[in-house]
C-alpha cells in the first residue's frame, strides 16, 4: 500500500455514516475503502413505502459513488477476515474473489433474517430486508389481486386475497399498514374493471402476528396503542399472542390450530447479526461483537465495529448493549469514523454515549405515531413528524421522495406488475452462502 488504508466492510447505516465522516476529515491522508454488495445506501425505514407502491426504489437508494467523495468503493460480500494478516476476502457481484489489505478496518456487516424452527417457513415465506425484497412484494401483492380478481373460485380468490405478516414490529406494522391501504386501492380498480357482474372481494385481508402481547412491544406504550388503533380501524386483524405453526404452499396453522388460507407469508420476526462476526473467532454478545466504549474489538485496536454487528456497552444504562436500531446504528457510524480519524491526528478519540431521541411510526395515508423526546404523537401531526424526520435524516433525494409524497397524494397510486424479481432470488434463509448470492447478485440486476 502506498498509503494507509482504512477498509469499511458494509454500506448500512453505520458503515455508510463512518465512511461519509471518514471522507470529510481523512480526505487525503488514508485511502479510505467501503466494501458493499451494491453501489448504493438504502435508506430501509422507507422501504415499506417501495413496496405499496407509494415511493419509486430509486428514492430510497443513495449512490455511494455520488455521495462519497475520495471513498474507493469496491462491490463484493465479504466473507472472511484474516486478522492475523491484515487482511478481508470478498466475492464481487460477478462470483470473482478479491483481497484488500488493510492498516485499519471497521465492521458494519448489519444483520440478516432471523428464522424459527418452524416448518415450511424457510420454503414459503419472505423476508423484507432490502430492495429486492420489497420489490418482490409489490410483484407479488399486484399479481396475487390480478389473479384473485380472475378467479371464479371463491376459496383461491380469498387465498390470494390474504396477506398474513408474522412480527408486529417496526417493520412488521408498517408493511401491514400500508399494504392494506396498498391492497383496497388495487381491488377498488380490479372492481371497477370487472364492473357488477364480478370482481375481486370488496376488502382484501391483512393479518398481523406477533407473540408479543402487543404490537410495537419493543417501543413506548402509547405507540402501540395508536397504531393498534389505527391497523384495526383500518381493517387489519392484529392477533397478538399468537403465531404460525406451520407454512404450506396453501397457507398457514396458526398455533392456535386456526388454519389461513394464503399464498402470502410475510416474515418480519427480527434480525440477527451477519454470521460473518462469528466466524472471526472473536467474543460475541448473543451473536453481536464484543466491542468496548471507544467501539474498538478488545485485544485488536486496529479493528472497530458498530451498528448491528457490534454489542456496544450502553452507558446510559450500564450492564446493558445498545439496542439494533437505525438510530443507534447511524450515530455509532459518526463515531466511528472520527474514532479512526483520531488515530491519524485528526481529533479526539470518545467514547459512544447516546439517549434515544424517541421513535416515529408511518402508518400510511395522514396516520402515524411519533414521540420526539418522549412527547407522544397520533394521527396527522406524526405523521407529518415522521415525514420531517425521514427527509431530514436522508443523505440524499430529498427533494424526490417529497416530490413522491406528493404526488401520492393528488393521483391515483399506479401499480403494475414489473417482474423485476422472482421468488427464487429472495431466499428467507440469506445467511447460507448459496441462497445469499441471489438477492445480491441476480436479483438485484432484475433476472
Amino acid at each position: 500500500m502506498s498509503r494507509s488504508r482504512i477498509v469499511v466492510v458494509g454500506a448500512g447505516f453505520a458503515g455508510y455514516r463512518a465512511a461519509r465522516t471518514l471522507s470529510r476529515k481523512l480526505r487525503g491522508a488514508a485511502e479510505i475503502v467501503l466494501v458493499n454488495p451494491h453501489d448504493y445506501f438504502l435508506y430501509l425505514p422507507l422501504l415499506p413505502e417501495v413496496s405499496s407502491g407509494v415511493l419509486e426504489p430509486r428514492r430510497v437508494s443513495v449512490s455511494l459513488a455520488g455521495t462519497l467523495p475520495g471513498v474507493r468503493l469496491v462491490l463484493g460480500e465479504v466473507h472472511g477476515v484474516d486478522l492475523s494478516e491484515r487482511r478481508v476476502r470478498y466475492t464481487d457481484p460477478e462470483g470473482g474473489e478479491g483481497e484488500l489489505s488493510y492498516e485499519r478496518l471497521l465492521l458494519s456487516v448489519g444483520s440478516v433474517n432471523k428464522l424459527l424452527p418452524i416448518p415450511g417457513v424457510a420454503e414459503h415465506a419472505h423476508g423484507f430486508r432490502a430492495m429486492p425484497e420489497a420489490l418482490y412484494l409489490r410483484d407479488h401483492i399486484t399479481r396475487q389481486l390480478a389473479m384473485a380478481a380472475d378467479s371464479d373460485d371463491p376459496g383461491e380468490q380469498a387465498a390470494r386475497s390474504t396477506f398474513v405478516v408474522v412480527g408486529a414490529g417496526y417493520t412488521g406494522t408498517e408493511v401491514a399498514a400500508h399494504g392494506k391501504l396498498f391492497t383496497d386501492s388495487l381491488a377498488r380498480q380490479h372492481n371497477r374493471s370487472a364492473g357488477r357482474g364480478g370482481g375481486l372481494v370488496e376488502h382484501p385481508r391483512w393479518m398481523l402476528l406477533d407473540v408479543a402481547p402487543r404490537v410495537l412491544p419493543g417501543l413506548d406504550r402509547r405507540l402501540s396503542a395508536t397504531a393498534d388503533r389505527v391497523l384495526r380501524r383500518r381493517g387489519v386483524d392484529v392477533r397478538t399472542r399468537t403465531s404460525v405453526k406451520e407454512a404450506t404452499h396453501d397457507g398457514v396453522l396458526l398455533d392456535d390450530g386456526a388454519f389461513v388460507p394464503t399464498r402470502s407469508l410475510i416474515w418480519c420476526v427480527g434480525v440477527r447479526p451477519d454470521p460473518l462476526v462469528e466466524d472471526l473467532g472473536l467474543p460475541t454478545e448473543k451473536g453481536r461483537l464484543v466491542v468496548d466504549e471507544y467501539l474498538t474489538v478488545p485485544g485488536h485496536p486496529e479493528v472497530l465495529a458498530c451498528g448491528d454487528a457490534a454489542a456496544v456497552p450502553d452507558l446510559t444504562r450500564p450492564g446493558e448493549f445498545t439496542p439494533m436500531t437505525a438510530q443507534h446504528a447511524w450515530r455509532q457510524g459518526k463515531l466511528a469514523g472520527r474514532n479512526l480519524a483520531a488515530a491519524y491526528g485528526r481529533g479526539v478519540r470518545r467514547p459512544y454515549k447516546h439517549h434515544d431521541l424517541g421513535f416515529t411510526v408511518d402508518l400510511g395515508g395522514v396516520q402515524g405515531a411519533a414521540n420526539p423526546f418522549g412527547i407522544p404523537l397520533s394521527g396527522p401531526l406524526a405523521n407529518a413528524v415522521t415525514r420531517g424526520y425521514h427527509l431530514a435524516a436522508m443523505p440524499g433525494n430529498r427533494i424526490r421522495v417529497a416530490t413522491d409524497w406528493l404526488l401520492e397524494a393528488l393521483l391515483p397510486r399506479q401499480a403494475v406488475e414489473l417482474g423485476m424479481v422472482r421468488s427464487w432470488a429472495v431466499p428467507l434463509d440469506t445467511s447460507s452462502p448459496e441462497l445469499a448470492k441471489a438477492p445480491t447478485g441476480r436479483s438485484a440486476r432484475g433476472r
